[in-house]
């Protein structure tokens, strides 16, 4: 009987996991308005009303997406915290991670919906735990940078508040979107780039003479 309800459950889980895939393909096809549920139901072969014991609503569908996204996220910035590396490269790993998920097609897509749209209802109703999970990437960096500062390698003169602020600064999709009406001279990676430079050599800790010797 266990076999049979784990069997079941396995079988649930698979079937939501192709949901939300097929849904994610055809946001980004179509965008959230001309998203049908119908639609996503045809691509994964299933019956209309199979979705809805799944998901009660599009709103739900794609809260459910959103949190799966930043539950991705959220393991590959563990793996990241748990490597083998000084500070600094799990800092540099962690920018480029945040950077190539947020500025992506579809987490751009994501975020767009998550604002535009009466999703944030659904997740405070439901409980989906989009800011623990945004909580737990705050801890992450914290731990990250309070390491760096009792290994001497960030300026232990500057707040970690402060630091916080300015590493989320570089991951504002308006200010990034502003940035790039102003001109494209820049690539879009190069500018990237750049910002993490400035940002990673701010908070590293200058070397006094005496620390040559």
């Amino acid at each position: 009987m266990q076999s049979h309800c784990s069997l079941r459950e396995k079988q649930r889980q698979e079937r939501e996991q192709l949901i939300l895939k097929a849904a994610e393909e055809i946001l980004l096809e179509k965008g959230y308005y001309e998203t049908s549920m119908d639609e996503i139901a045809a691509r994964v072969g299933i019956a209309k009303g199979t979705i809805y014991h799944h998901f009660p609503s599009k709103e739900e569908l794609v809260a459910a997406l959103i949190t799966w996204n930043i539950e991705a996220a959220l393991r590959e910035v563990e793996a990241v915290v748990a490597a083998d590396l000084t500070p600094s490269e799990k800092l540099d790993r962690l920018i480029e991670h945040v950077f190539t998920g947020i500025y992506s097609k579809r987490a751009r897509l994501l975020s767009s919906i998550y604002n535009g749209v009466d999703i944030k209802r659904v997740f405070q109703e439901k409980e989906h735990g989009i800011k623990e999970k945004m909580d737990t990437l705050c801890r992450y960096t914290v731990e990250i940078l309070e390491e760096g500062k009792r290994v001497g390698e960030f300026e232990t003169s500057i707040s970690t508040q402060a630091m916080m602020y300015a590493f989320f600064s570089l991951f504002s999709i308006r200010r990034y979107d502003a940035i790039l009406l102003g001109g494209k001279e820049v690539p879009h990676r190069e500018l990237f780039r750049q910002l993490r430079h400035i940002f990673l050599q701010g908070i590293t800790r200058k070397q006094e003479p005496s620390d040559k010797e």
